[in-house]
Protein backbone atom coordinates (compact mmCIF):
# COMPACT_ATOMS: atom_id res chain seq x y z
CA UNK A 1 0.00 0.00 0.00
CA UNK A 2 2.87 2.35 0.85
CA UNK A 3 4.51 2.20 -2.64
CA UNK A 4 1.11 2.94 -4.24
CA UNK A 5 0.73 5.99 -2.00
CA UNK A 6 4.19 7.14 -3.02
CA UNK A 7 3.35 6.73 -6.71
CA UNK A 8 0.16 8.72 -6.30
CA UNK A 9 2.00 11.48 -4.44
CA UNK A 10 4.62 11.62 -7.20
CA UNK A 11 1.87 11.84 -9.85
CA UNK A 12 0.21 14.71 -7.97
CA UNK A 13 3.51 16.60 -7.78
CA UNK A 14 4.16 16.08 -11.50
CA UNK A 15 0.64 17.27 -12.29
CA UNK A 16 1.04 20.44 -10.22
CA UNK A 17 4.67 21.07 -11.23
CA UNK A 18 5.17 19.80 -14.82
CA UNK A 19 8.85 20.82 -14.63
CA UNK A 20 9.39 17.59 -12.65
CA UNK A 21 8.52 15.54 -15.74
CA UNK A 22 11.51 16.76 -17.76
CA UNK A 23 14.05 18.32 -15.36
CA UNK A 24 15.45 15.00 -14.02
CA UNK A 25 16.24 13.96 -17.62
CA UNK A 26 17.75 17.30 -18.66
CA UNK A 27 21.03 17.03 -20.60
CA UNK A 28 23.61 19.10 -22.49
CA UNK A 29 21.97 18.51 -25.87
CA UNK A 30 18.70 19.95 -24.59
CA UNK A 31 20.60 22.85 -23.01
CA UNK A 32 22.23 23.72 -26.33
CA UNK A 33 18.90 23.70 -28.20
CA UNK A 34 17.13 25.66 -25.46
CA UNK A 35 19.81 28.37 -25.43
CA UNK A 36 19.67 28.79 -29.23
CA UNK A 37 15.88 28.95 -29.21
CA UNK A 38 15.79 31.24 -26.18
CA UNK A 39 18.19 33.75 -27.72
CA UNK A 40 16.32 33.72 -31.03
CA UNK A 41 12.95 34.23 -29.36
CA UNK A 42 14.44 36.90 -27.08
CA UNK A 43 15.64 38.93 -30.05
CA UNK A 44 12.11 38.68 -31.46
CA UNK A 45 10.40 39.45 -28.15
CA UNK A 46 12.15 42.75 -27.33
CA UNK A 47 11.10 44.73 -30.44
CA UNK A 48 7.61 43.18 -30.44
CA UNK A 49 7.08 44.00 -26.77
CA UNK A 50 8.02 47.64 -27.41
CA UNK A 51 5.63 47.76 -30.36
CA UNK A 52 2.70 46.07 -28.60
CA UNK A 53 2.91 48.51 -25.69
CA UNK A 54 2.18 51.19 -28.29
CA UNK A 55 -0.94 49.25 -29.35
CA UNK A 56 -2.05 49.04 -25.71
CA UNK A 57 -1.63 52.80 -25.39
CA UNK A 58 1.11 52.47 -22.73
CA UNK A 59 4.72 53.71 -22.57
CA UNK A 60 6.98 51.27 -24.41
CA UNK A 61 8.74 50.00 -21.28
CA UNK A 62 5.49 48.36 -20.16
CA UNK A 63 5.80 45.96 -23.08
CA UNK A 64 9.11 44.74 -21.68
CA UNK A 65 7.72 44.69 -18.11
CA UNK A 66 5.11 42.24 -19.45
CA UNK A 67 7.51 40.09 -21.44
CA UNK A 68 9.70 38.32 -18.87
CA UNK A 69 7.58 37.03 -15.96
CA UNK A 70 5.77 34.46 -18.12
CA UNK A 71 9.13 33.03 -19.23
CA UNK A 72 10.03 32.01 -15.67
CA UNK A 73 6.59 31.05 -14.33
CA UNK A 74 5.64 28.98 -17.37
CA UNK A 75 8.90 27.03 -17.18
CA UNK A 76 7.72 25.59 -13.85
CA UNK A 77 3.97 25.27 -14.37
CA UNK A 78 3.45 24.97 -18.15
CA UNK A 79 2.85 21.75 -20.07
CA UNK A 80 3.95 22.86 -23.57
CA UNK A 81 7.61 22.97 -24.52
CA UNK A 82 7.00 25.43 -27.35
CA UNK A 83 4.68 28.18 -26.13
CA UNK A 84 5.95 31.57 -24.97
CA UNK A 85 3.84 33.90 -22.83
CA UNK A 86 4.02 37.65 -23.21
CA UNK A 87 2.32 40.68 -24.75
CA UNK A 88 0.49 40.03 -28.02
CA UNK A 89 -1.22 42.20 -30.60
CA UNK A 90 -4.74 41.00 -29.79
CA UNK A 91 -4.33 41.23 -26.02
CA UNK A 92 -2.83 44.71 -26.38
CA UNK A 93 -5.76 45.84 -28.50
CA UNK A 94 -8.27 44.45 -25.98
CA UNK A 95 -6.49 46.12 -23.07
CA UNK A 96 -6.39 49.49 -24.84
CA UNK A 97 -10.20 49.53 -24.90
CA UNK A 98 -10.39 49.35 -21.09
CA UNK A 99 -7.30 50.92 -19.53
CA UNK A 100 -7.38 54.23 -21.39
CA UNK A 101 -3.58 54.47 -21.43
CA UNK A 102 -3.42 54.46 -17.61
CA UNK A 103 -0.65 52.15 -16.27
CA UNK A 104 -2.41 51.75 -12.90
CA UNK A 105 -5.56 50.49 -14.61
CA UNK A 106 -3.37 48.15 -16.68
CA UNK A 107 -1.69 46.65 -13.60
CA UNK A 108 -4.97 46.22 -11.70
CA UNK A 109 -6.46 44.56 -14.79
CA UNK A 110 -3.49 42.16 -14.87
CA UNK A 111 -3.99 41.24 -11.21
CA UNK A 112 -7.73 40.66 -11.58
CA UNK A 113 -7.26 38.68 -14.81
CA UNK A 114 -4.75 36.46 -13.03
CA UNK A 115 -7.07 35.90 -10.08
CA UNK A 116 -10.00 35.06 -12.40
CA UNK A 117 -7.91 32.70 -14.55
CA UNK A 118 -6.39 30.95 -11.52
CA UNK A 119 -9.83 30.59 -9.98
CA UNK A 120 -11.14 29.08 -13.21
CA UNK A 121 -8.25 26.60 -13.18
CA UNK A 122 -8.85 25.55 -9.58
CA UNK A 123 -12.58 25.13 -10.28
CA UNK A 124 -11.75 23.35 -13.57
CA UNK A 125 -13.85 25.73 -15.63
CA UNK A 126 -11.78 25.42 -18.78
CA UNK A 127 -14.82 23.91 -20.52
CA UNK A 128 -16.30 27.45 -20.78
CA UNK A 129 -13.92 28.07 -23.67
CA UNK A 130 -15.81 25.42 -25.67
CA UNK A 131 -18.67 27.90 -26.07
CA UNK A 132 -16.55 30.21 -28.23
CA UNK A 133 -16.82 28.74 -31.72
CA UNK A 134 -14.18 28.74 -34.44
CA UNK A 135 -16.08 31.23 -36.68
CA UNK A 136 -16.21 33.68 -33.75
CA UNK A 137 -12.49 33.27 -33.10
CA UNK A 138 -11.56 33.79 -36.74
CA UNK A 139 -13.94 36.72 -37.15
CA UNK A 140 -12.38 38.38 -34.11
CA UNK A 141 -8.77 37.75 -35.12
CA UNK A 142 -9.34 39.01 -38.67
CA UNK A 143 -11.03 42.19 -37.44
CA UNK A 144 -8.37 42.69 -34.76
CA UNK A 145 -5.61 42.34 -37.35
CA UNK A 146 -7.23 44.97 -39.60
CA UNK A 147 -7.82 47.29 -36.64
CA UNK A 148 -4.28 46.93 -35.29
CA UNK A 149 -2.66 47.16 -38.70
CA UNK A 150 -4.54 50.26 -39.81
CA UNK A 151 -3.99 51.80 -36.37
CA UNK A 152 -0.26 51.86 -37.15
CA UNK A 153 -0.64 53.72 -40.46
CA UNK A 154 -0.62 56.99 -38.50
CA UNK A 155 2.86 56.15 -37.19
CA UNK A 156 4.08 55.22 -40.66
CA UNK A 157 2.89 58.65 -41.82
CA UNK A 158 4.06 60.48 -38.70
CA UNK A 159 0.57 61.82 -37.91
CA UNK A 160 -0.52 62.99 -34.48
CA UNK A 161 -3.83 63.42 -32.65
CA UNK A 162 -5.61 60.54 -34.42
CA UNK A 163 -8.61 59.12 -32.45
CA UNK A 164 -8.57 55.51 -31.25
CA UNK A 165 -12.08 54.60 -32.46
CA UNK A 166 -11.64 52.70 -35.74
CA UNK A 167 -14.03 54.61 -38.01
CA UNK A 168 -12.83 57.98 -36.74
CA UNK A 169 -9.29 56.73 -37.11
CA UNK A 170 -9.87 55.90 -40.78
CA UNK A 171 -11.47 59.29 -41.44
CA UNK A 172 -8.82 61.41 -39.72
CA UNK A 173 -5.90 59.38 -41.10
CA UNK A 174 -6.97 60.12 -44.68
CA UNK A 175 -7.98 63.67 -43.73
CA UNK A 176 -4.51 64.44 -42.35
CA UNK A 177 -2.42 62.79 -45.09
CA UNK A 178 -1.16 66.24 -46.23
CA UNK A 179 0.44 66.58 -42.77
CA UNK A 180 2.52 63.38 -43.22
CA UNK A 181 6.22 63.63 -42.39
CA UNK A 182 8.46 62.63 -45.26
CA UNK A 183 11.12 61.10 -43.01
CA UNK A 184 8.65 58.82 -41.24
CA UNK A 185 7.03 57.74 -44.51
CA UNK A 186 10.34 56.84 -46.16
CA UNK A 187 11.69 55.03 -43.10
CA UNK A 188 8.41 53.20 -42.47
CA UNK A 189 8.12 51.99 -46.06
CA UNK A 190 11.75 50.88 -46.08
CA UNK A 191 11.22 48.90 -42.86
CA UNK A 192 8.07 47.32 -44.28
CA UNK A 193 9.87 46.37 -47.50
CA UNK A 194 12.76 44.77 -45.60
CA UNK A 195 10.45 42.83 -43.27
CA UNK A 196 8.32 41.56 -46.16
CA UNK A 197 11.40 40.46 -48.11
CA UNK A 198 12.84 38.67 -45.07
CA UNK A 199 9.50 36.96 -44.39
CA UNK A 200 9.22 35.75 -47.98
CA UNK A 201 12.82 34.56 -47.92
CA UNK A 202 12.28 32.62 -44.70
CA UNK A 203 9.08 31.04 -46.05
CA UNK A 204 10.81 30.00 -49.26
CA UNK A 205 13.69 28.43 -47.32
CA UNK A 206 11.28 26.55 -45.08
CA UNK A 207 9.17 25.21 -47.94
CA UNK A 208 12.14 24.24 -50.10
CA UNK A 209 14.14 22.56 -47.36
CA UNK A 210 13.69 19.05 -48.74
CA UNK A 211 14.23 20.09 -52.34
CA UNK A 212 17.39 21.04 -54.18
CA UNK A 213 18.65 24.06 -52.27
CA UNK A 214 19.98 27.15 -53.99
CA UNK A 215 22.25 27.64 -50.94
CA UNK A 216 24.42 25.17 -49.04
CA UNK A 217 23.36 24.13 -45.54
CA UNK A 218 25.50 26.68 -43.63
CA UNK A 219 24.43 29.59 -45.84
CA UNK A 220 20.83 28.45 -45.60
CA UNK A 221 21.06 28.39 -41.81
CA UNK A 222 22.59 31.88 -41.73
CA UNK A 223 19.90 33.36 -43.98
CA UNK A 224 17.16 31.61 -42.00
CA UNK A 225 18.60 32.97 -38.75
CA UNK A 226 18.82 36.53 -40.11
CA UNK A 227 15.23 36.28 -41.36
CA UNK A 228 14.07 35.01 -37.97
CA UNK A 229 15.50 37.99 -36.04
CA UNK A 230 14.40 40.47 -38.72
CA UNK A 231 12.35 42.52 -36.25
CA UNK A 232 15.39 43.17 -34.06
CA UNK A 233 17.52 44.03 -37.08
CA UNK A 234 14.96 46.53 -38.38
CA UNK A 235 14.57 48.26 -35.03
CA UNK A 236 18.33 48.44 -34.44
CA UNK A 237 19.01 49.80 -37.95
CA UNK A 238 16.18 52.36 -37.71
CA UNK A 239 17.38 53.49 -34.27
CA UNK A 240 20.92 53.91 -35.62
CA UNK A 241 19.65 56.04 -38.51
CA UNK A 242 17.52 58.14 -36.18
CA UNK A 243 20.41 58.62 -33.72
CA UNK A 244 22.74 59.77 -36.50
CA UNK A 245 20.25 62.39 -37.64
CA UNK A 246 19.47 63.57 -34.11
CA UNK A 247 23.12 64.18 -33.17
CA UNK A 248 23.53 66.31 -36.28
CA UNK A 249 20.59 68.45 -35.21
CA UNK A 250 18.06 67.17 -37.75
CA UNK A 251 14.68 65.85 -36.52
CA UNK A 252 13.41 63.79 -39.44
CA UNK A 253 11.61 61.08 -37.46
CA UNK A 254 8.96 60.71 -34.73
CA UNK A 255 10.81 58.94 -31.92
CA UNK A 256 9.65 56.74 -29.08
CA UNK A 257 10.92 59.34 -26.64
CA UNK A 258 11.88 59.16 -22.99
CA UNK A 259 11.49 55.80 -21.28
CA UNK A 260 11.90 54.71 -17.66
CA UNK A 261 15.38 53.39 -16.90
CA UNK A 262 16.23 50.04 -15.37
CA UNK A 263 14.25 47.08 -14.10
CA UNK A 264 10.71 47.57 -12.79
CA UNK A 265 10.49 47.56 -8.99
CA UNK A 266 8.98 44.43 -7.48
CA UNK A 267 6.13 45.60 -5.25
CA UNK A 268 2.47 44.93 -4.57
CA UNK A 269 0.25 46.19 -7.41
CA UNK A 270 -1.37 49.58 -6.74
CA UNK A 271 -5.03 49.21 -5.81
CA UNK A 272 -5.88 52.90 -6.05
CA UNK A 273 -4.72 55.99 -7.91
CA UNK A 274 -4.51 59.71 -7.15
CA UNK A 275 -4.98 61.80 -10.28
CA UNK A 276 -3.62 65.31 -10.96
CA UNK A 277 -6.46 67.21 -9.27
CA UNK A 278 -6.04 65.21 -6.06
CA UNK A 279 -9.04 62.90 -6.57
CA UNK A 280 -8.48 59.36 -5.33
CA UNK A 281 -9.74 56.58 -7.59
CA UNK A 282 -10.41 53.57 -5.36
CA UNK A 283 -10.01 49.92 -6.24
CA UNK A 284 -13.78 49.47 -6.54
CA UNK A 285 -13.95 52.42 -8.94
CA UNK A 286 -11.17 50.93 -11.09
CA UNK A 287 -12.92 47.53 -11.12
CA UNK A 288 -16.20 49.17 -12.18
CA UNK A 289 -14.45 51.08 -14.98
CA UNK A 290 -12.81 47.89 -16.23
CA UNK A 291 -16.32 46.37 -16.39
CA UNK A 292 -16.72 43.82 -19.16
CA UNK A 293 -12.96 43.63 -19.60
CA UNK A 294 -12.86 41.41 -16.53
CA UNK A 295 -14.80 38.80 -18.50
CA UNK A 296 -13.54 39.33 -22.06
CA UNK A 297 -9.80 39.66 -21.43
CA UNK A 298 -9.29 36.61 -19.14
CA UNK A 299 -11.32 34.38 -21.47
CA UNK A 300 -9.65 35.58 -24.66
CA UNK A 301 -6.22 35.34 -23.07
CA UNK A 302 -6.80 31.73 -22.06
CA UNK A 303 -8.46 30.85 -25.36
CA UNK A 304 -5.58 32.22 -27.43
CA UNK A 305 -2.92 30.54 -25.32
CA UNK A 306 -4.55 27.11 -25.07
CA UNK A 307 -5.38 27.08 -28.80
CA UNK A 308 -1.71 27.76 -29.60
CA UNK A 309 -0.49 25.15 -27.10
CA UNK A 310 -2.84 22.51 -28.54
CA UNK A 311 -1.79 23.31 -32.10
CA UNK A 312 1.93 22.91 -31.40
CA UNK A 313 1.36 19.94 -29.11
CA UNK A 314 -0.40 18.16 -31.98
CA UNK A 315 2.34 19.18 -34.40
CA UNK A 316 5.17 17.95 -32.16
CA UNK A 317 3.41 14.87 -30.72
CA UNK A 318 2.75 15.72 -27.09
CA UNK A 319 -0.34 16.55 -25.06
CA UNK A 320 -1.09 19.54 -22.89
CA UNK A 321 -3.27 19.85 -19.78
CA UNK A 322 -5.78 22.66 -20.46
CA UNK A 323 -6.50 23.33 -16.77
CA UNK A 324 -2.79 23.40 -15.94
CA UNK A 325 -2.24 25.85 -18.81
CA UNK A 326 -5.05 27.96 -17.38
CA UNK A 327 -3.32 27.93 -13.99
CA UNK A 328 0.06 28.86 -15.50
CA UNK A 329 -1.40 31.84 -17.36
CA UNK A 330 -3.31 33.00 -14.28
CA UNK A 331 -0.25 32.76 -12.05
CA UNK A 332 1.83 34.59 -14.66
CA UNK A 333 -0.61 37.49 -14.66
CA UNK A 334 -0.77 37.59 -10.85
CA UNK A 335 3.03 37.68 -10.58
CA UNK A 336 3.23 40.08 -13.54
CA UNK A 337 1.12 42.61 -11.67
CA UNK A 338 3.97 42.86 -9.12
CA UNK A 339 6.32 44.10 -11.88
CA UNK A 340 3.88 46.51 -13.57
CA UNK A 341 2.93 44.18 -16.43
CA UNK A 342 -0.28 44.33 -18.43
CA UNK A 343 -2.17 41.08 -19.25
CA UNK A 344 -0.31 38.49 -21.31
CA UNK A 345 -1.12 35.34 -23.20
CA UNK A 346 0.54 32.92 -25.61
CA UNK A 347 2.09 34.41 -28.75
CA UNK A 348 1.60 32.43 -31.95
CA UNK A 349 4.47 34.11 -33.83
CA UNK A 350 7.06 33.73 -31.07
CA UNK A 351 5.86 30.18 -30.31
CA UNK A 352 6.39 29.31 -33.99
CA UNK A 353 9.93 30.71 -33.83
CA UNK A 354 10.55 28.74 -30.63
CA UNK A 355 9.37 25.51 -32.23
CA UNK A 356 11.22 26.04 -35.51
CA UNK A 357 14.53 26.66 -33.76
CA UNK A 358 14.24 23.28 -32.03
CA UNK A 359 13.48 24.15 -28.41
CA UNK A 360 13.59 21.01 -26.26
CA UNK A 361 11.96 22.12 -22.99
CA UNK A 362 10.25 25.17 -21.46
CA UNK A 363 13.70 26.12 -20.10
CA UNK A 364 14.26 28.00 -23.35
CA UNK A 365 11.94 30.63 -21.89
CA UNK A 366 14.44 31.34 -19.12
CA UNK A 367 16.98 32.49 -21.71
CA UNK A 368 14.34 34.67 -23.36
CA UNK A 369 13.42 36.18 -20.00
CA UNK A 370 17.07 36.96 -19.22
CA UNK A 371 17.46 38.77 -22.55
CA UNK A 372 14.41 40.91 -21.79
CA UNK A 373 15.76 41.71 -18.32
CA UNK A 374 19.17 42.65 -19.77
CA UNK A 375 17.44 44.95 -22.25
CA UNK A 376 15.60 46.64 -19.40
CA UNK A 377 18.74 46.95 -17.31
CA UNK A 378 21.12 48.33 -19.95
CA UNK A 379 19.37 49.37 -23.16
CA UNK A 380 16.47 51.55 -22.02
CA UNK A 381 18.25 54.88 -22.76
CA UNK A 382 18.83 53.71 -26.34
CA UNK A 383 15.13 53.02 -26.85
CA UNK A 384 14.61 56.79 -26.87
CA UNK A 385 15.89 56.84 -30.46
CA UNK A 386 13.67 54.05 -31.85
CA UNK A 387 11.45 55.62 -34.56
CA UNK A 388 7.74 54.94 -34.17
CA UNK A 389 7.57 54.16 -37.89
CA UNK A 390 9.89 51.15 -37.43
CA UNK A 391 7.76 49.77 -34.57
CA UNK A 392 4.66 50.33 -36.71
CA UNK A 393 6.23 48.27 -39.50
CA UNK A 394 6.98 45.46 -37.03
CA UNK A 395 3.35 45.43 -35.84
CA UNK A 396 1.85 45.51 -39.35
CA UNK A 397 3.98 42.57 -40.48
CA UNK A 398 3.22 40.66 -37.26
CA UNK A 399 -0.57 40.92 -37.58
CA UNK A 400 -0.94 40.62 -41.36
CA UNK A 401 -0.92 36.76 -41.34
CA UNK A 402 -3.95 36.88 -39.02
CA UNK A 403 -6.10 38.16 -41.91
CA UNK A 404 -7.04 34.81 -43.48
CA UNK A 405 -9.19 35.23 -46.60
CA UNK A 406 -9.65 31.47 -46.88
CA UNK A 407 -11.87 31.28 -43.79
CA UNK A 408 -15.09 32.70 -45.33
CA UNK A 409 -14.64 30.40 -48.34
CA UNK A 410 -14.18 27.36 -46.08
CA UNK A 411 -17.21 28.29 -43.99
CA UNK A 412 -19.30 28.70 -47.16
CA UNK A 413 -18.28 25.26 -48.38
CA UNK A 414 -18.76 23.42 -45.07
CA UNK A 415 -21.75 25.13 -43.47
CA UNK A 416 -23.00 28.44 -44.81
CA UNK A 417 -24.89 29.31 -41.64
CA UNK A 418 -21.54 29.54 -39.79
CA UNK A 419 -20.82 32.66 -41.82
CA UNK A 420 -23.37 34.49 -39.67
CA UNK A 421 -21.39 34.48 -36.36
CA UNK A 422 -18.19 35.10 -38.33
CA UNK A 423 -19.60 38.19 -40.06
CA UNK A 424 -21.29 39.51 -36.90
CA UNK A 425 -18.04 39.19 -34.95
CA UNK A 426 -15.96 40.65 -37.78
CA UNK A 427 -18.15 43.67 -38.47
CA UNK A 428 -19.13 44.56 -34.90
CA UNK A 429 -15.47 44.34 -33.81
CA UNK A 430 -14.73 47.46 -35.85
CA UNK A 431 -17.13 49.33 -33.58
CA UNK A 432 -15.85 47.87 -30.29
CA UNK A 433 -13.71 44.73 -30.18
CA UNK A 434 -15.36 43.36 -27.03
CA UNK A 435 -18.84 43.84 -28.50
CA UNK A 436 -17.78 41.85 -31.54
CA UNK A 437 -16.83 38.88 -29.38
CA UNK A 438 -20.02 39.12 -27.32
CA UNK A 439 -22.14 39.48 -30.47
CA UNK A 440 -20.52 36.48 -32.14
CA UNK A 441 -20.92 34.30 -29.04
CA UNK A 442 -24.56 35.40 -28.70
CA UNK A 443 -25.32 34.52 -32.34
CA UNK A 444 -23.58 31.14 -31.97
CA UNK A 445 -25.56 30.45 -28.80
CA UNK A 446 -28.84 31.32 -30.53
CA UNK A 447 -27.96 29.00 -33.40
CA UNK A 448 -27.18 26.24 -30.94
CA UNK A 449 -30.42 26.82 -29.02
CA UNK A 450 -32.39 26.76 -32.28
CA UNK A 451 -30.89 23.37 -33.13
CA UNK A 452 -31.85 22.11 -29.66
CA UNK A 453 -35.35 23.55 -29.94
CA UNK A 454 -35.94 22.25 -33.47
CA UNK A 455 -34.39 18.78 -33.72
CA UNK A 456 -34.84 16.82 -36.90
CA UNK A 457 -37.87 14.53 -36.69
CA UNK A 458 -38.49 11.77 -39.23
CA UNK A 459 -42.21 11.18 -39.81
CA UNK A 460 -43.38 7.90 -41.38
CA UNK A 461 -46.82 6.36 -41.90
CA UNK A 462 -47.44 2.72 -40.95
CA UNK A 463 -51.17 3.05 -40.66
CA UNK A 464 -50.28 4.92 -37.49
CA UNK A 465 -47.94 7.91 -37.22
CA UNK A 466 -44.31 7.16 -36.30
CA UNK A 467 -42.12 10.06 -35.13
CA UNK A 468 -38.38 9.34 -34.88
CA UNK A 469 -36.44 11.93 -32.83
CA UNK A 470 -32.73 12.44 -33.51
CA UNK A 471 -31.63 14.12 -30.25
CA UNK A 472 -32.37 14.59 -26.55
CA UNK A 473 -35.70 15.80 -25.25
CA UNK A 474 -35.07 19.00 -23.32
CA UNK A 475 -37.36 21.90 -22.44
CA UNK A 476 -36.78 24.02 -25.61
CA UNK A 477 -38.17 21.21 -27.78
CA UNK A 478 -41.47 20.67 -25.90
CA UNK A 479 -43.60 23.09 -27.93
CA UNK A 480 -42.20 21.80 -31.23
CA UNK A 481 -42.82 18.19 -30.20
CA UNK A 482 -46.40 18.92 -29.13
CA UNK A 483 -47.14 20.65 -32.42
CA UNK A 484 -45.88 17.63 -34.38
CA UNK A 485 -47.91 15.21 -32.24
CA UNK A 486 -51.11 17.20 -32.74
CA UNK A 487 -50.46 17.68 -36.47
CA UNK A 488 -49.71 14.03 -37.30
CA UNK A 489 -51.92 12.23 -34.74
CA UNK A 490 -54.49 14.06 -32.60
CA UNK A 491 -55.58 16.61 -35.22
CA UNK A 492 -55.04 14.38 -38.24
CA UNK A 493 -58.07 13.39 -40.30
CA UNK A 494 -59.04 10.95 -38.93
CA UNK A 495 -57.12 11.06 -35.58
CA UNK A 496 -54.78 8.12 -35.15
CA UNK A 497 -52.40 6.44 -32.77
CA UNK A 498 -48.75 7.46 -32.46
CA UNK A 499 -45.45 5.65 -32.01
CA UNK A 500 -42.67 7.87 -30.59
CA UNK A 501 -39.28 6.39 -31.50
CA UNK A 502 -36.85 7.54 -28.78
CA UNK A 503 -33.88 5.34 -29.69
CA UNK A 504 -31.69 8.47 -30.14
CA UNK A 505 -32.96 10.21 -26.99
CA UNK A 506 -30.43 10.11 -24.15
CA UNK A 507 -32.02 12.54 -21.67
CA UNK A 508 -35.31 14.15 -20.66
CA UNK A 509 -36.10 16.93 -18.20
CA UNK A 510 -39.10 17.88 -16.03
CA UNK A 511 -40.66 20.20 -18.63
CA UNK A 512 -40.69 17.38 -21.17
CA UNK A 513 -42.15 14.92 -18.65
CA UNK A 514 -44.93 17.41 -17.84
CA UNK A 515 -45.71 17.88 -21.56
CA UNK A 516 -45.74 14.11 -22.17
CA UNK A 517 -48.22 13.75 -19.29
CA UNK A 518 -50.56 16.23 -20.95
CA UNK A 519 -50.21 14.53 -24.34
CA UNK A 520 -50.99 11.10 -22.88
CA UNK A 521 -54.12 12.53 -21.25
CA UNK A 522 -55.23 13.89 -24.64
CA UNK A 523 -54.71 10.48 -26.24
CA UNK A 524 -56.79 8.88 -23.46
CA UNK A 525 -59.62 11.37 -24.00
CA UNK A 526 -59.74 10.58 -27.74
CA UNK A 527 -59.46 6.83 -27.23
CA UNK A 528 -56.11 6.59 -28.98
CA UNK A 529 -52.72 5.21 -27.90
CA UNK A 530 -49.24 6.72 -27.64
CA UNK A 531 -46.44 4.15 -27.43
CA UNK A 532 -42.75 4.86 -26.73
CA UNK A 533 -40.05 2.70 -28.31
CA UNK A 534 -36.30 2.32 -27.96
CA UNK A 535 -36.10 4.01 -24.54
CA UNK A 536 -32.64 3.93 -23.00
CA UNK A 537 -32.54 2.65 -19.40
CA UNK A 538 -31.80 6.09 -17.92
CA UNK A 539 -34.73 7.69 -19.81
CA UNK A 540 -37.08 4.78 -19.04
CA UNK A 541 -36.26 5.09 -15.34
CA UNK A 542 -37.22 8.79 -15.36
CA UNK A 543 -40.51 8.16 -17.18
CA UNK A 544 -41.45 5.26 -14.89
CA UNK A 545 -40.69 7.42 -11.85
CA UNK A 546 -42.93 10.16 -13.24
CA UNK A 547 -45.91 7.78 -13.19
CA UNK A 548 -47.25 8.83 -16.62
CA UNK A 549 -50.90 7.92 -17.34
CA UNK A 550 -51.44 4.96 -19.71
CA UNK A 551 -47.67 4.71 -20.27
CA UNK A 552 -46.71 1.96 -22.72
CA UNK A 553 -43.27 1.21 -24.19
CA UNK A 554 -41.64 -1.42 -26.39
CA UNK A 555 -38.12 -2.16 -27.53
CA UNK A 556 -38.70 -1.47 -31.24
CA UNK A 557 -41.10 0.18 -33.68
CA UNK A 558 -42.18 -3.23 -35.03
CA UNK A 559 -43.18 -4.37 -31.54
CA UNK A 560 -45.09 -1.12 -31.03
CA UNK A 561 -47.00 -1.63 -34.29
CA UNK A 562 -47.84 -5.20 -33.26
CA UNK A 563 -49.03 -3.97 -29.85
CA UNK A 564 -51.25 -1.32 -31.49
CA UNK A 565 -52.72 -3.99 -33.78
CA UNK A 566 -53.64 -6.13 -30.76
CA UNK A 567 -55.10 -3.10 -28.92
CA UNK A 568 -57.18 -2.11 -31.95
CA UNK A 569 -58.38 -5.70 -32.43
CA UNK A 570 -59.33 -5.91 -28.72
CA UNK A 571 -61.25 -2.58 -28.90
CA UNK A 572 -63.15 -3.78 -31.97
CA UNK A 573 -64.22 -6.96 -30.13
CA UNK A 574 -65.45 -5.13 -27.04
Amino acid sequence: MEPLTGIRWNAVLRSCFPILTWLPRYNLTWLKMDVIAGVTVGLTTVPQALAYAEVAGLPVQYGLYSAFMGCFVYCIFGTSKDITLGPTAIMSLLCSAYIGGDPVFAVVLTLLCGVIQTGMALLRLGFLLDFISYPVIKGFTCAAAVTIGFGQVKNILGLKEIPQQFFLQVYYTFHKIPEARVGDVILGLCCLFFLIMMTLMKNSLGSAEDEAPFLDRSARGLVWGVATIRNALVVIAAAAVAYSTEVTGHHFFSLTGKTAKGLPPFHAPPLSETIANGTVITFSDIAKDLGGGLAVIPLMGVLESIAIAKAFGSKNNYRIDANQELFAIGLTNIMGSFVSAYPVTGSFGRTAVNSQTGVSTPAGGIVTGVIVLLSLAFLMPLFFFIPKASLAAVIICAVSPMVDFRVPVQLWRVKRLDLLPFLVTFLVSFWEVQYGIVGGVAVSALMLLYIMARPKVKVTDHGVAVLELDSGLNFPVTEHLSRLVYTHALHASPPRCLVLDCSHVSSVDFTVVHELTELLKQFQLTGLSLIFTGLKPSVLKVLLTADLPAFRHTDSVDEALQLLTRITHYDQQF
